[in-house]
């Protein structure tokens, strides 16, 4: 890979890794309602997680979806009924130290799994593989998941950070309420440009 690849390839994993998503919505609400520290695992979950699934897509799913077309749109309306759920459960959250007791934020497996459900991140792996692997060879498909794994990580920090910092103005039970409904809308529009048909 020429040094000009490489560049566009860390630029292309920063700026898709940055930008507002499903992953970085709940991270936000993760880091409002509980803190940078007990979402670290979410976070490190959506790096390593995503790092497997470019590997994946690169090394035999890409020839699936292209083969089998009807497998991706069925993959796109599980990743919807998903979200939605996910979305419900943000809007839903309460307060630390309210409710049953139960709530927890995201595992490193439950992170990791999501990327399977999370039409961004499809659409960052198909476009990543298509673009800077084109030789399609395992070492040129192992960099592109290494570079993603590196940069996704202090990218997605920044919304879980972002969150808590947030998380002052949330003292009020009903202010994280209005935030976790609003983080739950969010979360459905980020999945829509991936979902419907261009």
């Amino acid at each position: 890979m020429s040094s000009d690849i490489f560049t566009a390839l860390v630029i292309f994993a920063f700026v898709s890794s940055v930008t507002p998503g499903p992953n970085n919505l709940m991270l936000m609400a993760s880091g409002a309602n509980f803190g940078v520290w007990r979402t670290v695992p979410h976070m490190l979950g959506i790096s390593c997680g995503f790092g497997l699934m470019v590997l994946l897509v690169g090394v035999g799913l890409i020839r699936v979806f292209d083969t089998f077309p009807l497998v991706y749109t069925v993959l796109k309306i599980l990743s919807l009924g998903y979200l939605l759920f996910l979305a419900w459960k943000i809007a839903q959250a309460q307060p630390l130290g309210q409710g049953r007791g139960a709530a927890r934020p995201m595992t490193f497996l439950q992170a990791a799994s999501f990327q399977w459900v999370n039409p961004k991140a499809w659409s960052m792996a198909l476009t990543a593989i298509s673009l800077y692997a084109p030789d399609a060879s395992l070492r040129a498909f192992a960099l592109v998941a290494a570079v993603f794994v590196v940069v996704n990580l202090p990218s997605v920090m920044l919304w879980a950070m972002m969150g808590r910092q947030l998380a002052r103005l949330l003292q009020a039970p009903k202010r994280l309420r209005v935030f976790n409904w609003g983080m739950a809308a969010l979360l459905i529009a980020s999945t829509l440009p991936a979902i419907l048909p261009g």
